[in-house]
């Protein structure tokens, strides 16, 4: 039986605590007047400069900044020059901030939220308006199953058939992955890298499946994990509600998922993909 990926997790299915007629005239109200003040005030900096300059008080990049630590300040350039660059930096912080609300980050694999991350830091991002919002959170509304499902299909991609236990089809019982752990003098240690992102990626899709709330980065099975290891630098083993970790010297990881049936809802979504890759279920 096909199973839709995101039906238990409301969380994916409402953004009108962001996407509401309020809220967005609210924020692009803010933001207009904002850079109308910000470009009122780099006219006055700029009068003000001009009067302590003629006197011999040099500039406000003298006067204003302190002398140990005097850097450059966009309110104190060419209004030309420092509203585009203003303007840019305000609605780059307001995508961001709208990204995180939405709930959308949550359904992310870690591929896709350093995309959407890197797109912001072009010049032509777009400008923080009504159209703008509501046309690119539809967008991201109406393609959520596709973004979570790649994600599924990314982390499947990223499995090693090294293992006899990975199956080039098919998430099984358990999963082998390298490079998860280090281990020296003093024990186990948690690596930092793509592994890493993979397991918390796993619990993100396996949590939205369960239709239970998504823990953020400072709580992630890899936080938690790192802790218990720092915590117990000689035990090799590691269990919560989604998984058993079991870790060698090596380097290797057995992932053992306690969630059977949520291993099938994945295996569905593989399935759409790759037509003919799994067995038929009875």
């Amino acid at each position: 039986m096909t199973t839709n990926s995101t039906d238990n997790a409301e969380c994916l299915t409402d953004h009108t605590d962001v996407i509401c007629t309020t809220s967005i005239e609210r924020i692009v109200t803010g933001r207009n007047a904002s850079l109308v003040q910000i470009e009122a005030l780099i006219h006055q900096l700029n009068d003000i400069s001009t009067l302590t300059r003629s006197i011999g008080g040099k500039i406000a990049l003298d006067w204003a900044m302190k002398q140990d630590f005097r850097c450059g300040c966009w309110l104190m350039e060419k209004p030309a020059t420092a509203m585009k660059v203003i303007t840019r930096n305000l609605d780059r912080s307001i995508w961001r901030d709208l990204m995180k609300r939405s709930g959308m980050l949550s359904i992310m694999d870690a591929q896709a939220r350093e995309q959407w991350y890197n797109s912001l830091e072009k010049d032509d991002i777009p400008a923080i308006s009504e159209e703008n919002i509501l046309s690119t959170f539809e967008q991201l509304h109406h393609n959520k199953d596709d973004v979570f499902e790649r994600g599924v299909i990314n982390v499947f991609k990223k499995l090693s058939w090294d293992f006899k236990t990975n199956s080039p089809c098919k998430f099984g019982k358990k999963i082998i992955v390298t490079g998860l752990v280090k281990c020296d003098r003093w024990g186990f240690g948690l690596n930092w890298g793509l592994q890493r992102d993979r397991l918390a990626d796993l619990e993100r899709m396996l949590m939205l499946l369960a239709g239970k709330p998504v823990p953020d980065n400072r709580a992630d099975v890899t936080l938690r994990l790192g802790d218990h290891i720092h915590d117990n630098r000689h035990s090799n083993s590691y269990e919560d509600e989604m998984f058993k970790i079991k870790y060698f010297q090596k380097g290797t990881a057995h992932i053992t998922f306690r969630r059977p049936e949520l291993v099938d809802k994945l295996n569905d979504i593989i399935a759409r993909h790759y037509p003919g890759a799994l067995p038929t279920k009875h």
